[in-house]
């Protein structure tokens, strides 16, 4: 494949980008479900390209690439593998590393609710994997890893795990977790609105309120975003060229994740894999990694005092880039044969994902969070069965003007969430871990790590509750 080919096929995905967002202004379904335009560009994509329009018509390269040239989608494949390790290599940098303690005192209690649903996630789809889906309909137990890798993890992780499970012997894995991720952003935000109205009505939360989440005056901001916004637009004015300056960071924390799977796995192959072992780590795909990567690389800056330098508003921009054009290509070559003949098992997962993470909003989270417990707990609930932005969305419509302190709290989970799960180390272990010990062994941990997160929660978070009025904590018998 030639360069020419492979610019020809970034700049077909940049106008796809562009026209679906320029169609979504005027579609107001999906303005009012907040799916974002690069949702829509591979909806678009997939409709033009092989699976749909190539099927209906008869021209020279219909079947390879829909009205797409066939090098097109060929290239497109190629990008999610690639780009996801961008989104997660910028993920933290930029952003101040705190402490564990001052992590943990904010935001412990949604770290538990976020940590119960995807170990949960997990739990139940192992569970349906070993009753239905294996001896019913014959699927691999690897399936079993799928609601927590489509939910939680989204369409990058989805998209970016296409290669592990090509490399286990379950390629249709990859489009049942983009399919899965699809159904959830969706369901998501509409199962997430209806809650958000039962909590009015019930008088759970305290007003109605729906705000868009693209915030463009400074005025809809909060005093701590708006210093955050004034701090990044100085550290950009320090750089010459802030944008590529910031895009070789990127790409030294991608360089630093590469090398340290590099190591792990040479250790693995050294050790315990030297004489035909059990390999785990040689099917890990990079993105993690880079995302440690990205950690390590944002903590040295911040010991050598180099951190007020870097934008976390730039480091977002290339990140959210690199995320777009991984969804738009990851659904554009989405397999929708593979879809239809497993439809039934893809519908099964789908409902039980979504009633695992109903039940942890309604039942779990309640007793878990000592206040505020809604606004906090729907933005968990929206992230498990979507992206980040979901549970963004849902918490700013519950409490548009961040009374409950649920963003902050939220933003500091994903220190102690994203790097074990929702795209993290176990889950691009999760299903390397399956194909080697089997999914026994897995449930069994992942129901050990569940009930011990919900114990933890009921035991130590349970223990305080509201104490005149809310936002005030109080230890139960203890006035304060």
């Amino acid at each position: 494949m030639s360069a020419a080919e492979v610019l020809t096929a970034l700049l077909i995905l940049s106008l796809l980008v562009l026209a679906s967002a320029i169609l979504r202004s005027y579609l107001l379904w999906a303005q009012r479900l907040f799916l974002p335009s690069s949702i829509i560009a591979g909806l678009l994509a997939l409709l033009l390209g092989p699976e749909v329009l190539g099927r209906l018509l008869d021209y020279p390269f219909a079947e390879q690439g829909g009205i797409f040239p066939g090098y097109v989608t060929q290239t497109w494949e190629a990008i999610p593998g690639l780009l996801i390790s961008v989104v997660f290599a910028a993920l933290f940098l930029g952003k101040p590393i705190p402490g564990l303690r001052e992590i943990w005192m904010r935001a412990g209690p949604q770290v538990v609710v976020g940590q119960t649903m995807a170990w949960g996630q997990y739990v139940v789809g192992i569970i349906l994997a070993l009753l239905v889906l294996v001896p019913v309909f014959g699927m691999s137990p690897m399936a079993g890893a799928l609601i927590e890798i489509g939910f939680e993890g989204g369409h990058g992780t989805a998209a970016g795990m296409a290669a592990t499970f090509e490399d286990l012997g379950f390629a249709a894995g990859a489009d049942l977790a983009l399919g899965l991720a699809t159904v959830g952003i969706v369901a998501g935000v509409l199962i997430g609105t209806v809650m958000i109205n039962i909590a009015v009505r019930r008088g759970v939360i305290d007003s109605p309120a729906q705000v868009d989440v693209v915030r463009g005056q400074a005025d809809d901001l909060t005093g701590e975003e708006l210093e955050g916004l004034k701090r990044d637009r100085l550290q950009e004015q320090a750089t010459t060229d802030p944008f590529s300056v910031h895009l070789g960071l990127v790409g030294l924390a991608v360089v630093i994740g590469w090398g340290l799977l590099e190591a792990l796995q040479w250790l693995e192959g050294a050790t315990w894999a030297r004489h035909g072992g059990i390999e785990v780590l040689a099917h890990v795909p990079l993105f993690p990694m880079a995302m440690l990567g990205g950690v390590i690389l944002q903590i040295s800056m911040d010991r050598s005092g180099y951190a007020d330098r870097v934008s976390a508003r730039t480091m977002s921009r290339i990140s959210g880039t690199a995320l777009d054009f991984t969804i738009v290509a990851a659904l554009a070559t989405l397999s929708l044969t593979v879809l239809g003949e497993h439809l039934l098992p893809f519908l099964l997962l789908a409902v039980t994902g979504i009633a695992w993470s109903l039940f942890v909003l309604i039942v779990i989270a309640p007793m878990v969070v000592p206040y505020n417990w809604f606004e906090r707990g729907v933005g968990d609930f929206g992230q498990s069965l979507g992206v980040t932005v979901t549970g963004v969305l849902l918490m700013r419509m519950a409490d548009p003007t961040n009374r409950s302190g649920a963003l902050e709290s939220f933003g500091y989970k994903q220190l102690l969430f994203e790097p074990i799960v929702g795209g993290g180390l176990f889950t691009a272990a999760s299903v390397p871990l399956i194909y080697q010990f089997g999914p026994v062994p897995v449930l069994i941990l992942a129901a050990v790590m569940t009930l011990a997160w919900l114990a933890l929660g009921l035991f130590y978070f349970g223990r305080w509750v509201p104490h005149r009025g809310r936002g005030r904590w109080a230890k139960r018998g203890v006035d304060r």
